[in-house]
């Protein structure tokens, strides 16, 4: 049997296939997924997803703009309980020293603390969370 890691509330995970490194992202086991914060999004004909990445808080972000394709639509329940078609994309992230094939959707978190969530799917099977603890993945490195 794999051992799950421990991990604390609060983490530190990049994403490569974006050019985000060492984003602050809050661990949610109420939500069945990924979330990344993103503006100006759109799909064109062709089923490409188009963003942007800004956030003037985190250091990490570049505001470039990024095109990829669409994984798929979602239905997801907000947590101001606000049901909302979202935009997922498929991508690789660095998590905890080891590489990970996730699916994150994309919306404006704006208003949240933290630009990336990370949800029940991604931590099923892997990590078990320890909520009095925080960014034990900076132990790690």
């Amino acid at each position: 049997m794999l051992k799950k890691k421990i991990i604390g509330t609060k983490e530190i995970i990049s994403i490569p296939d974006l050019e985000l490194y060492n984003l602050d992202a809050k661990v949610d086991t109420g939500a069945d997924s990924n979330a990344l914060h993103c503006d100006d999004i759109y799909i064109d004909e062709d089923d490409i997803v188009h963003f942007r990445l800004l956030d003037e808080v985190h250091e990490a972000y570049h505001g470039k703009k990024i095109s990829l394709p669409l994984y798929q639509m979602k239905r997801v329940k907000s947590s101001n309980g606000e049901t909302q078609n979202r935009p997922s994309i498929r991508v690789k992230v660095d998590f905890f020293g080891k590489s990970y094939l996730t699916v994150i959707s994309l919306t404006n978190r704006s208003d949240m603390k933290y630009p990336m969530l990370i949800g029940r799917k991604f931590l099923a099977k892997r990590f078990l969370v320890d909520v009095s603890q925080e960014y034990l993945t900076k132990q790690t490195q």
